[in-house]
């Protein structure tokens, strides 16, 4: 196969404003007028700021629309204007806000609050708010988000009917108040330690953690800033000027854009190229294999990945350093056994140093077409940190059935020492999460059974009702999770119920931290939290039952 080019343009879907940019209002409402209620659709963007100061937009946020700033920093664009999510198109409901993101840059809101209304698999990274947050639509209807790393917000972040949310390594003015599961780790300001009331879990650090690869521009150049692994970190990783870590220019990535073939983007791997994936949809009909160490794969603007004929999307080799960073994995309409898989099985290397990273990679089995796959993720390579994703069989949308978007796993780990930093799993046939690896950590856990179970039958787990959300293997001996809940909606049939939301191995290595599960309004329900731990879930009150301390 002929070399392939690196560097190059950023096709037609990466639209770049810089200030003199004529009737940048205008280029963002066109967007958001196709993006807004295009929850399947095919279209994707990333709208880039150069640095600079811009004043009066309103930018508002539809489907697989990215909006970043270019700088090496956050404050090096500065928005006089919003950055908006809201739920006018489903009502005022923000439960499907998905698939959006913000990042690097400064706001300064027209009302002094800017308003980010989102669910699931819409991060909000490296930004400075000059002012306060609020996360819900107008008039406060339901919510079901989110995520916040790596940001600081001068005033109140104000969650209203936010059911979950988790942040990290932030700095904030304050925080409002509190549904069912806030979780924060290394967030200055944040709210203490009170879980179930209020329902805050607060960690002072983050045990490890590395900030997202940004793309951004050198000069007049364009590189990849991939910031430093931060041990038992707290507040942003830009508090001191910039944030430490190394460029890579973007002559050193490939570039891939619609047509590009996955015999293309294995050659440019092959060559020791890094990867820069365009908004775009792309089809592969072999496994994207990444076998460098250090290698960065990053999308901008929800580039999705469908598998074609059941093969596994992408594969990881068991090296030290892959970062893999805004992806959105789709599966395609034959079985494949793995949508990502970090790491052969039997990986046993130790990455401690240098682990890989999975930010913003997300999974979604139907929704825009039937899908299938045995497993989304497994992870293998011990030290891994997962960072933000949503892995989503799909409850609504084209496709969707109890067997026609077939997926019994969601999350499989069996490395040692895996991180997991805001996991949200849900739907599927059997697990949500199985955790076979020793030394596994998870700091937020948001999870939804799967609503189509067609009976009680359906769900049967040998001597036990239902599978557990996060199950835990009978051999580990150390495991510990804080912020984690369940809830149920079993929408065909709400007699079903489920032994619990979790199983673990009694031991006193394996620990539980504010557990909760919920059944929502009464379509089935739990008869135990963790174990045989925690009282059932009762009656139409969507009340959670919960668990402060396992065992």
């Amino acid at each position: 196969m002929p070399k392939v080019t690196a560097g190059g343009d950023l096709g037609p879907n990466v639209i770049v404003f810089d200030p003199s940019t004529a009737n940048i209002q205008g280029t963002l409402d066109s967007i958001f007028s196709q993006q807004e209620s295009a929850q399947f659709g095919t279209g994707r963007y990333a709208l880039l700021f150069k640095p600079g100061t811009y004043n009066g937009l309103n930018a508002q946020i539809g489907f697989y629309t990215s909006i970043a700033g270019l700088g090496r920093n956050p404050d090096d664009v500065q928005i006089n204007g919003d950055v908006t999510v809201d739920a006018g198109w489903f009502n005022g409901n923000a439960t499907q806000n998905f698939w959006r993101s913000v990042e690097n840059m400064a706001l300064t809101p027209v009302s002094g609050e800017d308003r980010w209304a989102v669910a699931q698999a819409a991060p909000f990274r490296r930004m400075h708010i000059k002012g306060g947050l609020n996360l819900a639509p107008n008039g406060y209807g339901w919510a079901s988000g989110g995520y916040i790393a790596d940001s600081k917000i001068d005033g109140t972040v104000s969650p209203y009917s936010q059911q979950q949310w988790y942040t990290r390594d932030s700095q904030i003015g304050g925080w409002g108040n509190g549904v069912w599961n806030m979780v924060f780790s290394g967030v200055q300001g944040a709210p203490a330690q009170s879980f179930p009331n209020p329902v805050y879990t607060t960690l002072a650090t983050t045990p490890v953690s590395r900030e997202k690869p940004y793309l951004y521009l050198d000069g007049s150049d364009y590189a990849v800033f991939v910031p430093s692994l931060r041990t038992n970190a707290s507040g942003v990783s830009w508090a001191n000027g910039s944030t430490p870590g190394a460029s890579i220019p973007l002559s050193q990535f490939y570039v891939v854009k619609s047509g590009a073939t996955a015999a293309t983007i294995n050659q440019a791997l092959s060559q020791g190229l890094n990867l820069l994936f365009t908004p775009g949809i792309y089809h592969v009909d072999q496994t994207i294999n990444i076998t460098r160490a250090n290698t960065v794969v990053l999308g901008i603007g929800y580039p999705t990945i469908i598998p074609d004929n059941g093969v596994t999307a992408m594969t990881t080799a068991d090296v030290d350093g892959i970062k893999l960073a805004g992806l959105l994995l789709d599966a395609g309409t034959t079985n494949s056994p793995y949508l990502l898989q970090v790491g052969p099985a039997g990986s046993s290397a130790s990455h401690a140093s240098n682990p890989t990273t999975v930010q913003d990679v997300f999974v979604r089995i139907g929704g825009a077409g039937a899908g299938k796959a045995t497993t989304s993720m497994e992870i293998n390579s011990a030290d891994t940190i997962i960072d933000h994703t949503w892995i989503w069989r799909a409850d609504h949308g084209a496709g969707v059935g109890w067997d026609t978007n077939r997926a019994d796993y969601g999350l499989h780990v069996t490395g040692a020492n895996v991180l997991a930093t805001g996991l949200f799993v849900e739907h599927f046939n059997k697990y949500c999460v199985e955790w076979s690896g020793e030394g596994g950590r998870t700091i937020f856990f948001q999870n939804e059974l799967a609503y189509d179970a067609p009976n009680q039958a359906a769900i049967q787990n040998g001597s036990t009702a239902g599978y557990a959300a996060y199950k835990v293997d009978d051999a580990v001996n150390t495991h510990e999770a804080w912020g984690v809940g369940s809830y149920c909606n079993f929408t065909s049939d709400s007699s079903i119920q489920v032994d619990h939301g979790f199983e673990v191995p009694q031991k006193s290595g394996v620990k539980f931290h504010d557990v909760l599960v919920v059944s929502l309004g009464g379509m089935g329900q739990y008869k135990h939290v963790i174990n045989s731990t925690g009282t059932a879930t009762s009656g139409t009150s969507t009340v959670p039952s919960n668990v402060v301390s396992f065992p």
